[in-house]
């Protein structure tokens, strides 16, 4: 199955994700497809005029242009999800934390799509650590 991972970048989620059997949704696999393809003339900027049209798609004209920016990678990994993963609270060091705005919207048209998610609170000590390896597994296995 396919799982889209909160934050987007998480290497932890991402790893956690493929070694259980399923597929990370993540944006660093996203922006790599953008980078290296040859459409894009000029990275970093990997924007096409399609791109701000598709961003309309997930955020409306008057949300601010990084947000829907964001959104024109967040939300085809949004709509190929089979299955969410949140991690709450988690430091800028965890993941793409930096423009909240973004995540609440994308964590919002998750929601609406109503496949399971499992939403955990980033752990502070190595038992909380342990606790929530476990649930992962334990929701990516409930998931076959």
């Amino acid at each position: 199955m396919r799982i889209f991972i909160m934050p987007p970048n998480s290497l932890i989620l991402y790893d956690l994700v493929e070694r259980f059997g399923h597929e990370p949704l993540s944006l660093m696999k996203a922006l790599r497809e953008r980078v290296t393809s040859n459409e894009i003339e000029a990275p970093p900027l990997n924007i096409t005029p399609e791109d701000v049209k598709m961003g309309l798609k997930y955020a409306a004209i008057e949300v601010p242009s990084g947000i829907r920016g964001r959104m024109v990678v967040y939300g085809p990994l949004i709509d190929q999800a089979d299955a969410a993963i949140f991690m709450e609270d988690a430091p800028y060091s965890f993941g793409c934390v930096g423009c909240q705005r973004t995540n609440e919207l994308a964590k919002l048209l998750v929601r609406k799509r109503k496949v399971p998610i499992l939403s955990l609170d980033y752990p502070s000590n190595e038992e909380e650590a342990k606790d929530m390896v476990y649930k992962v597994k334990e929701f990516l296995e409930g998931l076959k």
